[in-house]
């Protein structure tokens, strides 16, 4: 077989590109970046190519998206995904192609022969995917918080309550340019629309408000709860979706028409 690598871990890339070698195969090449991999691919088309998830220069998602870029192009391409970690978002897309798929997670490849046989199927045009895997893109189908992280969840819950991305880093001890990264990751796995970030910040809060088994909100420390009682009689007045209050029924939110009936309603 003729196989392409995108891996930035020089050891397990070469080691890798030994193994298969010497066992008769040819490796086209080994890139280290999502850019490259692509260039590769359509220039060399090879028969199967093996793709971390992650790749500089982030590190978040980068080679699978990659991976669907080149299938674009190049449709059937035969992917095998040898990963760390699950990611749910981009993996749903690219296993529903259906054909020429495989996800495997690293630390959860045994033997050799099991991986091989992996490439094998996936280079045939047949799927391989982790028991692990399958579980988690499952659990994320059902409930779309289920793909963001213990911080993300942590972030949208701050979110629900109004704090804008100052007040959230200052509750969180961390980095207003951290909860900037956040809040653009919430966006991208809960697949919002590419529109102003005020709007999605809206259509955030209203999946976190109607989430399934939605986590508590982080307890605030004892000053920062104060400031909080101390600003909410003038929440009422603050507008747009940094503001949005946890007391705010769906159908008030920002964008959205309907309004609750009331009492003069029925009176008339």
């Amino acid at each position: 077989m003729r196989i392409l690598i995108a891996e930035d871990n020089a050891l397990l890339a070469q080691g890798l590109s030994a193994l298969l070698e010497a066992l008769g195969n040819e490796v086209l090449a080994i890139t280290e970046d999502a850019d490259s991999f692509v260039t590769a691919a359509l220039t060399d088309r090879p028969d199967v190519a093996v793709v971390d998830v992650r790749l500089p220069p982030s590190f978040t998602d980068e080679g699978i998206r990659a991976a669907l870029r080149a299938r674009e192009h190049l449709p059937g391409l035969p992917v095998l995904v040898l990963s760390q970690y699950v990611e749910d978002t981009y993996a749903r897309e690219l296993v529903a192609d259906g054909t020429g798929v495989g996800y495997l997670l690293k630390d959860r490849v045994a033997r050799v022969d099991d991986f091989l046989d992996a490439l094998h199927r996936v280079a045939a045009g047949g799927t391989a995917l982790d028991p692990e895997v399958v579980r988690q893109l499952l659990a994320a189908g059902a409930d779309p918080l289920a793909r963001l992280t213990e911080r993300e969840r942590e972030v949208l819950a701050m979110m629900a309550q109004g704090y804008g991305n100052t007040e959230i880093a200052d509750r969180l001890v961390v980095t207003e340019r951290a909860v900037h990264k956040h809040v653009g990751n919430i966006f991208m796995k809960l697949e919002l629309p590419p529109e102003d970030s005020g709007h999605r910040r809206v259509l955030a809060v209203l999946t976190y408000l109607g989430a399934p088994q939605r986590p508590a909100s982080p307890p605030l420390p004892a000053e920062g709860a104060r400031h909080a009682a101390r600003a909410e009689p003038d929440a009422a007045s603050r507008t747009g979706p940094a503001r949005l209050s946890t007391r705010t029924a769906p159908w008030s939110l920002p964008g959205l028409s309907r309004r609750r009936p009331g009492p003069r309603d029925r009176d008339r």
